[in-house]
């Protein structure tokens, strides 16, 4: 059963094109030129209840604003939309308590209360009976490990701590869906992967269809079995995300620290060399040459190893140059 169904779905912005100087915006007064910019273009778009689905892209591809017409902020320009049988922008109560809303750089949270006041208050909003508030609640502090900051001023948690209070409150009144832009933003390692787990636990015991937007290959890769690629507005992969990772990344960064100088190696066919410090090597090779590489670069006698892959964005480009060929 699809949970969210969009067809020709399409969302053009006017925009005010002011000229230059102080003639310029008098000239405005009196007339006004404007572009159109289509932001969304005749995307459409399927989502299976329970699942958990990566829209990757730049920025500016369109994505924050397929999420803002799927969650009823704004109205499509034309098209067809429906969530859980709901035309999202006619905003119904019945519709707006079905799915949750968790921005990685904006927050649903009162700084001045304490987390444990905060999750109240939101039960108050939901009208949450308090057997279901408790059970909900017992649930996530659990699942989440965050007995002991329940007493403790919103204010004064970590990044990560606040991240898993975004998520405990929008999954308080058991969403259908749950809509995420950059969760994980600005997140050290460990707290990234601890808000990976709860969310693949939250997907697969709970049920809870998730829709993730990210600019975080580990984000993408660990969580999503599918993703939709977007540019320009325009849908231009739509399929497994093993399938575009084995398709479309082709290379690696291996960056190495050192705690002596040390000389640049020998270049291999295929390297490229990205930053050559006295303490730090980067290298860029190809994916199917990472591990020949790591196994010369090693004998170096690096202190730090690291290796990540390449970024959504030159995934997209190659995408985007080759035709979206592959797509499911």
């Amino acid at each position: 059963m699809n949970i969210i169904e969009t067809t020709q779905l399409t969302k053009t912005f006017k925009r005010y094109k002011k000229q230059e100087g102080l003639l310029g915006s008098v000239k405005g007064l009196f007339h006004r030129e404007y572009e159109e910019k289509e932001a969304v273009k005749h995307m459409d778009f399927t989502v299976e209840e329970g699942g958990f689905v990566g829209l990757i892209g730049p920025n500016g591809a369109g994505k924050t604003t397929l999420v803002k017409m799927l969650t009823g902020i704004i109205a499509p320009t034309s098209g067809e939309i429906q969530v859980m049988g709901y035309y999202p922008n006619k905003l119904e109560n019945a519709f707006k308590r079905q799915y949750a809303v968790v921005m990685g750089q904006k927050s649903q949270l009162f700084f001045e209360l304490t987390a444990e006041d905060t999750l109240h208050l939101f039960k108050q909003i939901y009208g949450l009976s308090d057997r279901e508030y408790r059970e909900n609640k017992e649930y996530f502090v659990e699942l989440f490990g965050v007995k002991e900051l329940m007493d403790v001023q919103v204010r004064t948690l970590s990044l990560g701590e606040r991240m898993k209070m975004e998520l405990i409150v929008a999954l308080l009144h058991n969403p259908r869906i749950l809509f995420l832009d950059e969760p994980t933003i600005g997140l050290d390692a460990v707290a990234g992967k601890q808000v990976r787990k709860f969310l693949k636990e939250v997907n697969s015991e709970r049920g809870t269809t998730i829709l993730l937007t990210s600019h975080y290959m580990e984000d993408i890769k660990s969580l999503c079995s599918r993703c939709v690629v977007v540019n320009h507005g325009s849908k231009i992969y739509d399929g497994s995300t093993d399938r575009l990772f084995e398709q479309y990344q082709k290379n690696k960064k291996i960056t190495l620290s050192f705690d002596h100088p040390v000389q640049f190696p020998h270049m291999e066919n295929g390297w490229r060399i990205l930053e050559n410090s006295p303490y730090k090597k980067v290298f860029e090779v190809p994916r199917e040459k990472a591990g020949e590489c790591l196994g010369a670069l090693l004998n170096l006698s690096p202190v730090d190893v690291t290796i990540e892959e390449e970024e959504i964005g030159k995934i997209v480009e190659r995408i985007y140059r080759e035709g979206g060929e592959g797509n499911a």
